[in-house]
């Protein structure tokens, strides 16, 4: 078993059901899958928790594995990869995109906010920031499609 494996292993054990790709409880834990070097993934992990949201992290140098268990596409890929409740969250997700994905629950993966854009949350927070929140879709022949779309 790899060390990622025993890691992400270690993490599902955390939270008290089978990791994978997000598959957890839905019990309102984010479980953020980071490295150890990224402070902005760090200021995320706590503005979710500051919005009352359990955060729980795992520090990782490569999250290659997470994503590809998640079902993150290669061009949807951000900062870093979280989940709760069976979806994951993919990049600087802002809070409204995740309370909607929260109480839509709509039968997708997760949303995902490609890149690091600036004024997202944990890049400087500016409400006035616009970018785009994509839906990915568990079937991986579907593309993503915007789900959400902040400061716009």
């Amino acid at each position: 078993m790899t060390s990622i494996r025993k890691a992400l292993l270690a993490g599902a054990l955390l939270l008290g059901s089978p990791l994978v790709a997000v598959a957890g409880e839905a019990n309102g834990t984010v479980m953020v899958y980071k490295t150890p070097w990224c402070g902005c993934c760090e200021l995320w992990a706590q503005a979710v928790e500051k919005a009352g949201y359990e955060v729980k992290s795992m520090d990782l140098e490569d999250l290659s594995q997470v994503r590809k268990m998640a079902g993150v596409p290669a061009g949807m890929e951000g900062c870093h990869v979280a989940a709760i409740d069976g979806y994951f969250l993919e990049g600087h997700v802002p809070l409204e995109a995740m309370g909607k994905l929260l109480s839509e629950k709509p039968d997708i993966a997760g949303i995902a906010v490609p890149g690091m854009p600036e004024g997202s949350l944990g890049m400087g927070n500016d409400p006035r920031a616009v970018y785009d929140v994509y839906a990915v879709s568990r079937d991986q022949s579907v593309k993503p499609s915007v789900y959400y779309r902040a400061g716009g």
